[in-house]
């Protein structure tokens, strides 16, 4: 049997010590919502920077993410701390055993003052219709 993972990495900063600071209470607040949820998601872990000033969130994984959870998780912080700017992250789509269509992953871009998803993209579904593009009837190229 396979395991599948999704691996992600990524900082937020959201300006200040004290916003860093209300964001693990938002980050808090949402995992408890999540884990009430009749099929809650492994989300992802919150921890502060202080490398990085104090005001920077690493967001990770640990066993496997949910890039969605990190999307309205930055969401709100950008509604909470009234960011602005593009923000973006990648993930990857692994498993721990080959198997065709197991691996791939995508990137996801917000503009954080308009609150809206300016791109994205998933690897998977690209890959799909990028070749099937490009094929005749026979599904040869």
């Amino acid at each position: 049997m396979a395991d599948y993972f999704t691996d992600l990495s990524c900082l937020l900063d959201v300006g200040t010590p004290e916003n860093a600071a209300r964001a693990l209470e938002l980050y808090n607040c949402m995992m408890k919502d999540n884990a009430a949820e009749d099929s809650p998601s492994d989300a992802f872990l919150l921890s502060i920077q202080p490398e990085h000033g104090g005001t920077q969130l690493w967001i990770r994984n640990e066993a496997t993410g949910d890039p969605q959870a990190v999307i309205d998780f930055v969401l709100h912080c950008a509604e909470a701390f009234d960011l602005k700017g593009r923000w973006g992250f990648q993930w990857a789509n692994t498993c721990s055993r080959p198997r065709v269509n197991a691996f791939g992953g995508g990137a996801h871009v917000l503009d954080l003052g308009r609150r809206k998803t300016v791109a994205w993209i998933a690897t998977n579904p690209w890959l799909d219709t990028t070749l099937s593009a490009g094929r005749t009837k026979r599904g040869t190229p």
